[in-house]
């Protein structure tokens, strides 16, 4: 059963914390909420209601959770993130992930150091007038089904196979019946083609511009007719002949990783990654396990079918040698073979070519960045509101520990307060290495104008973006924020600061 927490402090006299809701139906989560009412506002919160007046808002809000889902268990926390964080850091370390929303800077910084240590993930947004951001906080996460939406079928057209050589050879693609022709499968097309073009090329493949068109016009001449579409697919295709053999950048990084190289108290992603680079080297000759699935094309329902038995087999082979691997591995570093499923071993080598490793800096690394690339998002004329917002929201920290109270929070004191944003703007710019940088007057004077308001849409977008970030993280599917998430709600523009 999953658990899903809340922590929310008493209601502040300038409260304007707006709803917020939290569903979580596979990990452990836990929900901080800086803001909160000690008696809930009905106009506010449309949820509750007339039972729930004089309740502490966290309970109130724990039994509309507990409804979302029966499968969540929800419980609630009265006490104040800051007090918590202080004084209970070891409360965090029952959990998956942490959510905390509207953390100042302080309590941001010690409840980072705390989910990092315990290895919990940390999931940071902030909702603030027109602006939010979302951040990530985590020593390292590893991603193997990371779904990209765009990624080259893997064919092994450039490198077929011996029973795929042998199913190519098998049918003659100079068959004048029509019906056959029309309907042979382009890959047995490209692999039959490429290896007369390989015998009339010294063994090469197509590798120019010119020799690739070449290559389709030799694809062109073998066609019957100008409606043969399974031959546009071949001309369509022909590139992947042409696919140079060999591994990803991205992967042979994570290959070639220190973490690769494994102990007892490695996890499972890497002693299968240690297991990767054997088979590469020995079983794989360069080329890591074969998918296995083949796209829709023109063909015979009997030549389909063989070509997935074919491609289906040599996966299920590759992903056999893989399971000899990871049990050798497990042997040698005194795990159980066992203890890592044949389920799991399959599900990652069928997304070999698609994994993904994510290390995140602490918050605190974050705000020492590196100047050059500072200076880059500042210059740069689409990234330069994000980061003018970015610097805002933690000059509006800095300036709200010296006063105890947000900028603007009063409407007589906006133009007193306007230089003073601008001042400890020009502080947080100077700890960036930024001396004498300038943020825009404009955005400066509408951050005091916010007055620390949390308009509902904007804190939805956030909410929404936060929850589908979680949702990344705890099924480890897809990739997640590689960096700080900024919203601009001026101009509805939305960036990723990676600093």
């Amino acid at each position: 059963m999953a658990t899903a927490g809340v922590v929310a402090e008493p209601k502040t006299k300038y409260d304007r914390q707006l709803r917020k809701r939290v569903f979580d139906g596979e990990s452990i989560v836990f929900i901080i909420l800086r803001k909160s009412f000690s008696f809930v506002n009905l106009r506010l919160v449309s949820n509750v209601d007339e039972g729930c007046l004089g309740q502490p808002r966290a309970k109130s809000i724990c039994s509309f959770l507990q409804e979302l889902n029966d499968a969540v268990k929800a419980k609630f926390v009265e006490e104040t993130p800051a007090t918590l964080i202080d004084t209970n850091p070891s409360f965090f370390s029952q959990f998956t992930v942490v959510i905390a929303t509207q953390l100042p800077e302080s309590s941001l910084l010690k409840l980072d150091d705390i989910c990092r240590k315990a290895d919990i993930v940390l999931v940071a947004a902030r909702s603030y007038g027109l602006t939010g951001l979302v951040r990530v906080s985590v020593k390292e996460h590893c991603v193997i089904e990371s779904k990209p939406d765009h990624f080259l079928d893997d064919l092994r057209l450039h490198n077929p196979w011996a029973e795929l050589k042998q199913f190519a050879k098998s049918i003659d693609i100079n068959d004048k019946d029509p019906v056959v022709h029309k309907h042979t499968p382009y890959i047995v097309i490209l692999v039959r083609l490429a290896e007369k073009w390989a015998d009339a090329h010294d063994g090469n493949l197509p590798s120019t511009r010119q020799e690739k068109r070449e290559f389709k016009d030799l694809i062109r001449a073998h066609m019957l007719n100008v409606d043969e579409e399974n031959y546009k697919e071949a001309v369509e295709s022909s590139y992947k002949v042409s696919v140079t053999p060999g591994i990803s950048d991205e992967v042979r990084q994570i290959i070639d990783d220190n973490s690769a190289e494994v102990n007892s108290s490695s996890s499972d992603f890497w002693i299968l990654v240690a297991a990767l680079k054997e088979f590469v080297a020995n079983e794989g000759n360069g080329e890591l396990p074969l998918e296995g699935t083949i796209p829709d094309m023109t063909s015979l329902t009997e030549y389909y079918v063989s070509l997935q038995k074919i491609y289906q087999a040599k996966a299920e082979a590759d992903c056999l040698a893989m399971e000899h691997r990871v049990k050798d591995t497990l042997k040698r570093i005194g795990r159980d073979p066992d203890s890592i499923s044949r389920a799991y071993i399959k599900t990652f080598c069928k997304n070999a070519r698609k994994l993904r490793v994510c290390r995140y800096r602490s918050i605190e690394e974050e705000f020492s960045p590196i100047v050059s690339e500072v200076q880059r998002y500042f210059t740069d004329e689409d990234y330069s509101y994000a980061m003018n917002f970015y610097i805002l929201l933690r000059a509006v920290d800095r300036l709200a520990a010296n006063y105890s109270r947000l900028p603007g929070i009063f409407d007589s004191e906006i133009d007193e307060d306007i230089p003073r944003l601008k001042t400890v703007a020009a502080s947080v710019l100077s700890e960036m290495g930024l001396i004498g940088a300038s943020l825009s007057e404009d955005l400066i004077t509408e951050m005091c104008r916010f007055g620390g308001a949390e308009i509902h849409p904007v804190a939805a977008f956030i909410g929404g973006v936060a929850s589908q970030e979680v949702i990344k993280l705890v099924t480890k599917q897809f990739v997640p924020l590689r960096g700080t998430f900024i919203f601009n709600g001026i101009d509805l523009k939305s960036q990723v600061l990676v600093l």
